[in-house]
């Protein structure tokens, strides 16, 4: 198995979901399309490390809810235990536009650093909110280790603190072009 299909089961301890709504949660830290995901839960129900109940919709099609299988949590607790992570991927086109940002003009370098910040502070809103939603559901989970909610609070806490972290460098460097303008 792959990390993306350790990272449905990861999602799917947690609470059964759709495949739509995995996609969107998983948004926060990992970018997976569509035409890869589907065919990785039909791949993780033929192993038996997830099940699926079908929903049936007026006016749409019927919709798959995936539940992860004592299997599938097994599999999962081997992959922690026994499998050391890969070295992370890093894939950021604005990083690679900041690195040759030499050749822009100071306004489209401001620019660029206005337009992430932007994007940003989008996203710590939302993990702002979820963060308080979780504390307001789950306050005990939150502090045990063993809570299936306790991983979800630390990924979201880390995105925050990076988010935060970014947008300061952001500013710092807008500070260096703001000298040039």
């Amino acid at each position: 198995m792959n990390a993306l299909a350790y990272m449905l089961l990861s999602m799917l301890v947690r609470k059964s979901y759709t495949g739509y709504e995995l996609q969107k949660l998983m948004e926060l830290f990992w970018q997976a399309k569509h035409s890869q995901i589907y065919p990785l839960l039909a791949k993780l129900v033929q192993e038996g490390l997830a099940t699926f109940e079908v929903v049936g919709q007026t006016g749409k099609p019927d919709k798959k809810i995936y539940t992860v299988t004592d299997q599938g949590i097994a599999a999962l607790q081997d992959w922690i235990a026994n499998q050391p992570p890969a070295a992370p991927v890093n894939r950021d086109e604005f990083i690679i536009k900041i690195y040759a940002i030499g050749l822009a003009e100071p306004q489209t370098a401001f620019r660029l650093f206005e337009d992430r910040i932007s994007s940003l502070t989008a996203a710590l809103a939302y993990l702002e909110e979820e963060i308080q939603r979780m504390k307001e559901q789950y306050a005990e989970a939150l502090t045990e280790l063993d809570s299936r909610h306790f991983g979800r609070y630390l990924v979201f806490q880390r995105q925050l603190q990076i988010n935060r972290e970014e947008i300061s460098w952001c500013r710092w460097a807008m500070e260096l072009f703001s000298r040039r303008v």
